[in-house]
């Protein structure tokens, strides 16, 4: 009945566990959710009174296919503000929310009979966004010992005359790894020698937490086939909002910007007018979001590792926590045996209401996701709950 595009997509893990976490919730549990990506935050006041403003003076309307002339410039400031990165208003576009950015590029770039480099474990809409173009998602293995980074004779092996480009998310989710300079500029020699379209996923870079996050683009001496994009969602707590943006060559951003011409027209005016606000206004609540959720990291891992039958190393960036859970592999409960993360993480949701994501859907078969996006007190109860039901495997 359906188109086979449709078919080679697959539902989202994480937005699967929210649903089943608000049922639960709806059943009057009490559920400690640790599935959700995004800040526990409010948006702040100052970005909230610009969208009322839009609201109230008639900001209501279509843009510009791309993004309205003033949104265009603030993300371009703001790039070279945050990133030292220098773009025109013509080689950047606003789209709805950075997963939408990302959506475009490789519509616009990949079709069948290319293959598209996936480093594993990989945020779930990777390989979705590259399937459904008709292109051959292609996994390269990463190095849980170093926050994830690629192995580099694993990725040497996999490029071909096919390969046309390759996804890079650091910080990282699912991991929250966060990868040297010195290894990115490897990869982007590589990338460079084999003429590679390179997409940056920065939505997670202003929550980088032992060292300054540096953009892709800056550490490469030919960043013209580089795409860097970032968001409004995580950085502001916009999540709801849907404003994401891109940065590069124009003529890509020319034809991006057709495809969503033709798609969503434009993203919402009120939610440009108050990206506006977000990325020139005042930046003091990304310094607090990103102090927070070192704390709760810390809280996170020393909690996970005093936990018997789990091995946590700790992230780099982001606000997920990625636990290796093989050591409760064959382990009992009852008629329960755990043999794989998913296992793990139904007994969890099922026996004390704790909400995980399973590593299967980011493509490893050894770990579960946690996100620390949620209030010290929450996270306490979740790891009391999660030691608990550890405790009773045997």
């Amino acid at each position: 009945m359906f188109t086979d595009r449709i078919q080679r997509i697959t539902p989202s893990a994480t937005l699967q566990m929210t649903a089943k976490a608000a049922e639960l919730r709806a059943a009057g549990i009490d559920v400690v959710n640790l599935s959700v990506g995004e800040p526990d935050f409010p948006t702040p006041a100052n970005i909230q009174n610009a969208g009322v403003f839009a609201i109230q003076n008639g900001y209501t309307h279509y843009t510009a296919g791309g993004g309205m002339p003033e949104l265009k410039q603030a993300i371009c400031t703001k790039l070279e503000r945050d990133n030292k990165l220098e773009y025109r208003p013509d080689q950047v576009m606003a789209s709805c929310g950075g997963k939408h950015v990302l959506y475009n590029i490789c519509q616009t770039l990949f079709q069948s009979g290319n293959q598209v480099i996936i480093f594993n474990p990989y945020w779930v809409s990777f390989p979705e966004f590259v399937a459904v173009t008709g292109a051959e998602p292609v996994l390269v293995d990463t190095d849980p010992e170093q926050q994830f980074e690629p192995v580099m004779a694993d990725l040497q092996q996999k490029m071909n005359s096919s390969v046309k480009g390759m996804i890079i998310n650091t910080p990282s989710n699912p991991t929250g790894g966060v990868w040297r300079d010195e290894v990115i500029s490897q990869v982007l020699d590589l990338a460079n020698k084999n003429e590679l379209w390179v997409i940056s996923d920065e939505c997670y870079e202003q929550f980088v937490y032992d060292r300054p996050f540096t953009s892709l683009a800056n550490l490469t001496a030919d960043p013209g086939k580089i795409i860097t994009v970032q968001s409004c969602s995580k950085t502001y707590s916009m999540t709801g909002w849907r404003l994401g943006y891109g940065a590069g060559d124009p003529d890509l951003i020319k034809a991006m910007t057709k495809l969503q011409g033709q798609s969503t027209s434009c993203p919402s005016s009120i939610a440009q007018y108050a990206a506006i606000e977000a990325l020139t206004g005042d930046q003091s609540s990304v310094k607090m979001m990103r102090d927070t959720f070192l704390l709760r990291r810390d809280l996170v891992i020393n909690g996970l590792n005093n936990i018997d039958g789990l091995q946590c190393r700790t992230p780099g960036g982001a606000f997920y926590a990625f636990p290796d859970v093989t050591d409760l592999f064959g382990k009992k409960a009852g008629d329960r045996i755990i043999n794989t993360p998913r296992d793990v993480s139904m007994y969890l949701l099922e026996e004390v209401h704790v909400v995980t994501v399973s590593g299967e859907s980011f493509g490893s078969n050894a770990h579960i996701r946690l996100s620390y996006a949620v209030s010290d007190e929450d996270l306490k109860k979740a790891l009391d709950r999660i030691k608990s039901a550890l405790a009773n495997l045997a």
